[in-house]
């Protein structure tokens, strides 16, 4: 994609604060900041998320319809999980600062926080990040429909789903008081895992990164 930019135009921008742009805020550790061609005009085919997690908080599941996404850490660490359309299979991925995971367009996918302080840079081949969200899915879908078409109880599935709350985003939810018998890492690590290698020789002291604070 190409976009028709008159570089004369007063109107054209080349920065942009990420800062003054919260997408969502669940509190002052979890939150995510968007940057697209609506903030800054002059970007092509390119736009980020801006992502703070403290520990076992989770970027719900969902998926990017127009978008492929590279999951950068910057800080922290966290999994990142994506279920691979072709295999079936659940693929875990952990990263720390400096590593990458990549999720293909289109593939259901999500990022837990393994420590407080987590920082995610997700950045995507697209002017703006689509995405069809977990909860929206859980919520808006007809219950007579998942009912009929799974042979569940249409009762028991509205219980199941009451608690859901459209455009999750970040979970759980900060009044959530369920006992947690496991917690996502616990559940991941069930799974099939892939934990990036890095040769000893490639290897670099880590220099602290710069550390954000709530404003």
């Amino acid at each position: 994609m190409t976009l028709n930019i008159d570089y004369t135009s007063p109107s054209t921008e080349y920065t942009f604060d990420l800062n003054k742009n919260p997408l969502f805020i669940k509190d002052h550790h979890n939150y995510i900041n968007i940057l697209g061609v609506k903030q800054l005009n002059t970007l092509d085919n390119v736009s980020l998320l801006d992502i703070f997690l403290s520990a076992n908080n989770v970027v719900e599941p969902h998926y990017h319809q127009n978008a492929a996404e590279l999951v950068y850490c910057i800080s922290g660490a966290a999994i990142v999980s994506m279920m691979n359309p072709y295999t079936k299979q659940i693929l875990n991925y952990s990263i720390t600062p400096g590593q990458v995971a990549n999720v293909p367009q289109g593939w259901w996918h999500y990022e837990v926080a393994t420590v407080d302080q987590t920082h995610l840079l997700a950045i995507f081949n697209a002017p703006t990040p689509d995405v069809i969200l977990g909860s929206d899915i859980l919520k808006f879908t007809p219950s007579n429909i998942m009912s009929h078409t799974y042979c569940i109880d249409e009762n028991q599935w509205k219980q199941a789903v009451a608690p859901v709350k459209p455009t999750t985003y970040i979970g759980p939810y900060t009044d959530c008081n369920r006992v947690m018998r496991h917690s996502p890492i616990e559940y991941s690590n069930q799974q099939y895992h892939q934990q990036q290698y890095i040769p000893q020789s490639q290897q670099i002291s880590y220099i602290p990164q710069y550390q954000k604070y709530w404003r």
